[in-house]
């Protein structure tokens, strides 16, 4: 099956989306309910292995320094070999890492596996993205990259309620393999379930430059990259900042737990009207909604103010889950898929490296109230960017989708 076999007009007919795509997003829901490991390998490095706080700190680098790298390779060799081996393939090996990791007692050889996990951990998003893109009607985009990250929340709130119980009861090696097999599943279940979607014209020459050539993708990208540095905040610099304030620990937890009840229960019923809007709007007052939430966060003092803050910025992650990836796929060629996707990916790694170490200069050199005013100030000129170059946006989508017509 190929892009071109599911056409635009027969989605509008059914409106419905094609039954690969369920199987990529049960593949997903299964893998995210598996991922327990890289939530608590920091709590697994200091009490089960005995490291350093330095130590373990420098191990995760190399974890974080690997999964920089793996959006621009992933992308690259989804265009080059196919979106079903790169995603398999690296669902696979993240199985095997996993395995070979909770086995591991020497120092290097746990960095070692550290790298080689974070560039194969997330190889599967560019693969997965285009698999979408070439699976799924422009306008039904959205709404398949919503259902996606819905997939992704509801699976990770689960992971973390089982992964934290078998943490506290330091079943470590339990979380390892319940991980790995949730990982083989996924990349098995593409193999055997989702046709390769990269036709004989995907297979036409082209490379980054190509990609870097794009200003309206460059241009994106540089204002989802404000809007990811705003939004990492809540898992990077929030829980800081809150007890800074003075709030319990445990107050994190409740505010965050917001965020996943109003996605899990609102993200599937966004999702089916997303695509009847101009995206690049959407998209805007998304980023809006989340630069008014995190603004407000400088007026709060209290735990039941910051959830009403995170309350507010979830609705506008709401509306931006699946608008941005829509965008990518619509501005990229189809024989580029792969890597303006592992552009996309990149910028999100970019933006988790960026996260932690600004959030905290700022709370370091300033205060709470300014770090969350300085990140209402980035959502909001990233809103008024993507407005600004929605008309280059729009055109380039309809020349893209007639070319793939």
């Amino acid at each position: 099956m190929t892009a071109a076999t599911i056409s635009p007009e027969a989605s509008q007919v059914r409106s419905k989306l094609p039954r690969p795509f369920w199987v990529l997003w049960g593949g997903t829901l299964i893998n995210r309910v598996g991922t327990m490991v890289e939530p608590f390998i920091g709590v697994y490095l200091v009490s089960m292995r005995g490291f350093s706080l330095v130590t373990a700190g420098f191990v995760m680098t190399l974890f974080g320094a690997g999964s920089l790298l793996s959006q621009p390779i992933a992308g690259f060799l989804a265009d080059r070999i196919g979106r079903k081996a790169v995603l398999t393939g690296g669902m696979l090996a993240t199985g095997a890492c996993l395995v070979a990791l909770s086995m591991m007692d020497s120092i290097v050889g746990i960095g070692v596996l550290m790298l080689v996990l974070g560039l194969v951990l997330d190889a599967y998003r560019p693969a997965s993205s285009a698999l979408v893109a070439d699976l799924v009607s422009p306008q039904d985009r959205p709404k398949a990259y919503a259902f996606l990250f819905w997939a992704v929340n509801m699976g990770f709130t689960a992971a973390m309620l089982i992964g934290g119980w078998l943490a506290a009861q330091k079943d470590f090696a339990w979380m390892f393999w319940v991980d790995a097999i949730a990982c083989s599943a996924f990349g098995l279940m593409v193999w055997f379930a989702v046709p390769e979607t990269r036709g004989e014209a995907e297979k036409a020459s082209g490379s980054y430059l190509d990609v870097l050539r794009d200003r309206v993708m460059l241009g994106f990208c540089l204002i989802l990259l404000a809007y990811t540095f705003v939004y990492l905040q809540s898992f990077t610099t929030m829980s800081i900042a809150m007890t800074r304030q003075g709030l319990p620990v445990e107050g994190y937890g409740l505010v965050m737990a917001v965020n996943g009840i109003v996605i899990v229960v609102l993200q599937p019923l966004v999702a089916k009207w997303l695509g009847r809007f101009d995206q690049s709007r959407v998209l805007a007052l998304g980023m809006a909604l989340v630069g008014v939430g995190f603004a407000v966060k400088a007026l709060m003092t209290t735990v039941v103010g910051y959830g009403v803050a995170v309350a507010v910025w979830t609705l506008g992650e709401v509306l931006t889950a699946g608008i941005a990836a829509a965008i990518v796929a619509g501005l990229a060629p189809a024989h580029l898929r792969g890597r303006y996707m592992g552009l996309f990916g990149l910028t999100w790694s970019l933006g988790g490296l960026l996260a932690p170490l600004l959030g905290t200069q700022i709370l370091q050199h300033a205060n709470v109230p300014t770090l969350w005013v300085t990140c209402g100030v980035l959502a909001a000129l990233g809103g008024a960017g993507q407005l600004l170059i929605a008309p280059a946006v729009r055109r380039r989508a309809l020349v893209t989708a007639e070319a793939a017509a």
